[in-house]
């Protein structure tokens, strides 16, 4: 019986599966000055750079002369060739001469989505090339949609025919949980085990531990462990609030935001909210995520009243994401902002910013310009006609700090 188990065993079937597929790389070649590039001869070509794809180097070439000499120069010529060192090369290729007209007539000639009766096309070597001799001819090339401003724009793909084996895999997976660190050491700050240092803020006694700061905080590290800093066990803070002080600790030890007491406080409607002087405080300890969240949070409650203030906070606390984002949201709605208590705020407390608003309406100028005017009214216009003084969003738009 242990025998027959064994040879049952050792006789289990066994599977494997080739898959053979293409990987597919294009390139655009523009050949520019075209009438120059006739009579350079027969069988000499412009070559486009390099292009990598499966692995492999690439390259067009093209003959304003042709490639055969006893067409004569009646017809150019394209190719693709094998660029790089290869043996036995087995691809499938397209040529699209692009109709330069906007009717989309392009002349293709494609091994794709179609049968091939002979399989794939082999290259030998490098400098290997297919394509075609008689590719259009030249008269009727000089004065088609194809040839605009002395230009000709060519586009190529190439599938590289890989094969491999795909053998079954282990359908099973093992969850790994999302990381827990954050709950851990806010278990340390909850229940202040090993603390060694108190801070006393506003009569509030907040117990940290110094490693902790140190390691998230530049300025911590500095006050807590440079060479000839006192050794404190006790920090008087008078220039924090308790309940800012105590969002900046969970930040530190959870690196996320007390989201519950933030939400009722984001609003910049009130310039002494939450989040705000949280902002403050990030900027004093050097808490650069910490700032950065501070900036998303109150960048989504910008408006024409509020930006005022916002651009002002923004300059005095670095917070270089949410400064940009209210000088674009100002050019934008130039006309509104400059008739908001906001803008007159902005005036009495950092009158240099209305240089750099200025200079933010100028490259909004530039942008409407370029784009035809068709998105968005000029910032003349907004002048002339008057704007909207009311606190709602005149151009509604979702910032996002990571994109800038």
């Amino acid at each position: 019986m242990v025998d027959y188990e064994k040879n049952s065993l050792a006789n289990s079937p066994t599977s494997s599966r080739s898959v053979t597929e293409t990987v597919n790389g294009s390139h655009h070649f523009v050949i520019q000055g075209y009438s120059l590039a006739k009579g350079m001869g027969i069988g000499k070509h412009i070559a486009g750079d390099n292009f990598t794809v499966g692995g492999y180097q690439w390259a067009i070439y093209f003959y304003p002369d042709g490639k055969n000499p006893e067409d004569n120069s009646t017809y150019v010529s394209v190719f693709i060739a094998l660029a790089s060192e290869g043996t036995d090369v087995r691809a499938l290729f397209e040529l699209t001469l692009v109709d330069q007209s906007g009717k989309g007539k392009h002349k293709v000639h494609s091994h794709f989505d179609r049968s091939l009766e002979s399989g794939p096309y082999t290259l030998k070597y490098r400098g290997s090339m297919w394509g075609y001799k008689r590719f259009y001819r030249r008269a009727l090339l000089e004065t088609s949609d194809y040839l605009k401003d002395d230009c000709l724009k060519i586009n190529c793909t190439v599938g590289v025919v890989v094969s491999a084996v795909d053998c079954p895999r282990l359908q099973h997976s093992i969850h790994v949980p999302e990381s827990d660190i954050g709950s851990h050491f806010g278990m340390l700050l909850d229940n202040m085990e090993g603390s060694d240092v108190v801070f006393n803020v506003a009569g509030e006694k907040f117990h940290a531990h110094k490693l902790v700061l140190a390691a998230r905080s530049p300025v911590f590290r500095s006050e807590f462990f440079s060479q000839d800093g006192e050794k404190h066990h006790e920090i008087d803070l008078t220039d924090m609030e308790p309940k800012v002080f105590k969002a900046m600790l969970h930040f530190i030890y959870r690196d996320k935001l007390m989201e519950d007491e933030l939400v009722a406080s984001s609003s910049f409607s009130e310039s002494d909210s939450l989040i705000a002087k949280l902002l403050v405080a990030a900027d004093k300890y050097d808490l650069v995520r910490l700032r950065r969240m501070c900036e998303s949070h109150l960048c989504k409650d910008i408006t024409v009243n509020s930006v005022g203030r916002a651009l002002s906070l923004a300059d005095r606390y670095h917070a270089t994401e949410l400064k940009a984002v209210c000088l674009r949201y100002a050019a934008e709605n130039l006309a509104a902002v400059m008739r908001s208590d906001g803008f007159e705020y902005l005036k009495e407390t950092c009158p240099r910013l209305q240089s750099e608003l200025l200079k933010a309406v100028a490259g909004c100028e530039d942008d409407c310009s370029s784009s035809g005017g068709g998105k968005s009214r000029s910032v003349c216009g907004q002048l002339s006609e008057g704007g909207n003084t009311s606190g709602r969003r005149v151009r509604q738009r979702t910032w996002n700090l990571g994109d800038s």
